[in-house]
């Protein structure tokens, strides 16, 4: 996490990961219920993961054409 913002300027870290953090943290908050921080904790983790996957993926296909 920390190489992530030492490596990103601030307008990166806005338009790349703050999308995907905010639909992450969305999805947690709305739909798991692990009764377990460590699972709902590796569960946004994966998530948001996933999340700017695909994201990365749609703006390079965005740029692409």
């Amino acid at each position: 996490m920390y190489r992530l913002l030492r490596s990103l300027s601030h307008r990166e870290l806005l338009l790349q990961q703050a999308p995907s953090l905010g639909l992450a943290m969305l999805t947690t908050e709305l739909f798991y219920k692990f009764h377990s921080f460590t699972l709902e904790c590796g569960a946004f983790l994966a998530t948001w993961w996933v999340y700017d996957a695909l994201l990365a993926r749609l703006r390079r296909a965005v740029n692409s054409n």
